[in-house]
Formats: structure tokens, C-alpha cells, sequence
């Protein structure tokens, strides 16, 4: 036993539960590979600002839930608790909006980290698959990146998720609803913190999900009501194309999500069977966040799906997912020189793209043969003085229990010609 565990609030992954993982990944980012998104890879960490600017001073996430450290005394510098602001400023960074065609379309993959109260779903350490379509305004845009996320749920076999969608209107509609709503909280029985946050950003108030709060909000003015002429057509554009593309959603008027860069089309799909923490991903459009962080105007837009989440929902519905097996031969010397031998065609077939083991150790037949069928694998490679003396190896199907001699050099072809 280790004197050392994982931190609380995070997780190992370990096989065999880690295939599982590498598959949904796997699954959420296909769909982008074949929409034109390139892959990016950002730092673990950014300066503090970078969030504080951009995710936003009133949010949980700054306020509360970030880990951060200091550089040599000087620089502060933050564990990233999402990936868009870190993506942008990547992008930004390296040109790529200058380069060329617009929207940059980028998918990413990679670790966050919160400082929450962990519970089941929720974790300190998380796993999330991203993409960002950055330097367009166009309501077929923020449609394409829903139909993505949609496409990735139902090739993992998920049917019990639900799209919600809401618009967060502009800086031209905006401004007036956020008065309106002000107005409203002003005048409600709140703590000192809920209080601070209706004077930074009102919005975030009707996300709370404290019993209490959600009572008093019964009568609040919605957004709906003040989204100007070009909102509101652009918003009905997204829900047409979902629609079109057969894409079911529930307009949820309260919806809000807990970032401060989102404007017009903001979405989460959310999990029946995941209890508190239903949300297994989302997004929406982020048209002024390249100015917040001291870029040009780029409008934008994007999600981040959980992968932790996503494996959640997937137990939650009884999928197995069909994983290859993470062996298919299995290789058993018996003796020195089966070893040298055995071992060189272990290296032909693994060139030749099969996936194959080996009985290291000097195992004696009973104890490799276990670790054979332990393995997985379809099919025994077995050799001793007597089959090298015929210039043969035995292939044994683990599954039928049949076996054949195969000559040395055609064992690779065997193999394939097997598996079919």
C-alpha cells in the first residue's frame, strides 16, 4: 500500500475503466475532426488575470474556486478552471484569426480544476472535451456546434439528455434588462454576496439553485421580453436550423450558465439520470470576450462537454460501450529459445497493427496460459523445443479451444486471416 493517495476531489484513471474514457473522448471530438476543427493544446495553467478578465469577477469560478499560485513571489498564475479564455488567448496569440478564412475552428482536450465540494459528479480534477469557432457571427455557426455535440451523444448510444437553449441577447438589448432586472433583486430578501453580485452581474442571480432564492424570483422580468429585433431574429434563425436538422431543445428562459462572456445563444445539455449535478455539458456565444482579454473584435462560439459526466450518464443508461480488445494474441514460450523466437514475431504482428502481448517473466504453460485468458486476447501463440524443431508455433483460439501448427513466416498472416 502507497503511503500517498490522490487529492481529495480528484480521481486515477486506471485500465480497464480508462478505455472508456480514451472512447468518449474519442466519440465527442469525431464529429468536430470532421467538421474542419484543428486540434489545440494550451497551458495547465494562465495568469490569474486571464480568467478574472474574462470568465468574470462575480462569477463562482473567480471568486471562489480557482487554484492559484504565485511565481517566484511575482506573477500570479491560476490553475485553469475552463478552456475557453485559455484557447482564445492561444489563438490570439499565435495570429490564427490573421491567417485566413474565418471562423478559426479549434477542438481541445485536457484537464480543469475547480475548488469545490466534491460529490458524485463533481469533481476537483475534471475532464472535458472543447471546441471553439472563433471570428464569426452567424446563427449557422452556433447551430453546426450543437448538431456537433448532439451527433457525439448519440454515437455513444445516449438517448436520456435534454438540450436547453436560451438567449442571452447583446449589448444593445442588454443594458436595459439588466436595469429591469436589478430592480427586481433590489427588492428581495438576499445574503450580502447574492446582494454584490446583482450590482457586477445581475444574470448569475437566477442561476442560483438555493430553494429559497428560486421563491423569490417567481415574477422576475425575462430577457425574452427585452431582446431586441436583431436578437430575437437571430435566435429564431438557431432554433430553425436545430429544428431542421432534427434536433429536439426546450427553451429555457432562466438559463444563464455560470460564465460572464456569453451573449445571445447560450445552451446545456443536461442528464436525467445524474441527480444534482444533471449537467453533462454546454455553452453559447461569446462575442466580446477577444475584447476583454485586449483582442480585436471576434465574435464567437463554443461548448465544453464533460467527459466525466458523459461516462456518468452513459452507466446511468446501462451502455456498454464496444471497445476493441486491448489484446488479441497473447504469445507463451516454453523455454529459452521459444522466447527469442516467440518474441520476434510478437514484434512482426504488433508492426503488422495487431495487438499482442507477451508471457514475460518466465511463466511456466499453466500460469501463462491464465494470464493469456486474463488478457482478453482471441488467440494463443504457444511454442517449445519440439514445434521449433518443426519450424512451427501453435495458434491457439482461446475462444473455440482449436488449435493449429502455423509456420514461422506465416504466423502474421494467419493472424490477420483469422480475425477475419
Amino acid at each position: 500500500m502507497s503511503t500517498f493517495k490522490a487529492p481529495k476531489g480528484t480521481y486515477d484513471l486506471t485500465p480497464p475503466d480508462s478505455a472508456v474514457y480514451l472512447a468518449v473522448r474519442e466519440a465527442i471530438s469525431a464529429p468536430l475532426k470532421r467538421a474542419g476543427y484543428g486540434y489545440i493544446e494550451t497551458p495547465g495553467f494562465e495568469q490569474v488575470e486571464l480568467f478574472s478578465r474574462g470568465v468574470g469577477e462575480s462569477t463562482d469560478i473567480v471568486t471562489k474556486e480557482m487554484y492559484t499560485l504565485t511565481q517566484r513571489g511575482k506573477e500570479q498564475l491560476a490553475l485553469r478552471p475552463e478552456g475557453t479564455a485559455s484557447v482564445l488567448r492561444a489563438a490570439l496569440e499565435a495570429n490564427l484569426h490573421k491567417a485566413g478564412n474565418l471562423p478559426v475552428k479549434l477542438w481541445y482536450s485536457g484537464s480543469y480544476y475547480r475548488y469545490e465540494r466534491p460529490q458524485a459528479g463533481r469533481y476537483r480534477h475534471f475532464s472535458q472535451v472543447g471546441a471553439e469557432a472563433i471570428g464569426a457571427e452567424d446563427p449557422a455557426l452556433d447551430a453546426e456546434l450543437i448538431i456537433l455535440a448532439v451527433d457525439a451523444y448519440k454515437s455513444l448510444g445516449l438517448k436520456n439528455f435534454r438540450l436547453l437553449l436560451n438567449s442571452l441577447g447583446d449589448k444593445e438589448c442588454r443594458p436595459a434588462y439588466r436595469d429591469a432586472l436589478q430592480g427586481f433583486l433590489r427588492g428581495l430578501d438576499l445574503d450580502e454576496d447574492t446582494r454584490r453580485r446583482i450590482e457586477i452581474n445581475p444574470l448569475r442571480v437566477l442561476d442560483d439553485k438555493r430553494e429559497d432564492v428560486q421563491k423569490q424570483l417567481v415574477g422576475a422580468p425575462m430577457l425574452r421580453d427585452h431582446l431586441c429585433e436583431a436578437c430575437k431574429e437571430y435566435h429564431e434563425q438557431v432554433r430553425e436550423l436545430l429544428t431542421a436538422a432534427g434536433v429536439a431543445f426546450v427553451d429555457d428562459e432562466k438559463l444563464v450558465r455560470g460564465l460572464d462572456y456569453y451573449t445571445r445563444t447560450t445552451f446545456e445539455f443536461v442528464h436525467d439520470g445524474l441527480g444534482s449535478q444533471s449537467a453533462v455539458g454546454g455553452g453559447g456565444r461569446y462575442d466580446g470576450l477577444s475584447e476583454m482579454i485586449g483582442g480585436p473584435a471576434l465574435p464567437s462560439v463554443g461548448w465544453a462537454l464533460g467527459v466525466d459526466r458523459t461516462v456518468l450518464a452513459l452507466k446511468a443508461e446501462g451502455i456498454e460501450l464496444e471497445l476493441p480488445a486491448a489484446t488479441q494474441v497473447f504469445a507463451v514460450p516454453l523455454g529459452e529459445e521459444a522466447r527469442r523466437v516467440l518474441f520476434g514475431l510478437v514484434t512482426e504482428l504488433r508492426r503488422a497493427g495487431v495487438a499482442t502481448d507477451f508471457a514475460f517473466g518466465g511463466k511456466g504453460l499453466k500460469n501463462a496460459m491464465k494470464s493469456a485468458n486474463r488478457s482478453g486476447a482471441r488467440f494463443a501463440l504457444v511454442a517449445g523445443e519440439r514445434d521449433l524443431a518443426e519450424g512451427v508455433v501453435q495458434l491457439k483460439d482461446l475462444e473455440s479451444g482449436e488449435q493449429k501448427a502455423v509456420a514461422f513466416d506465416t504466423v502474421v498472416s494467419e493472424v490477420l486471416s483469422a480475425q477475419g
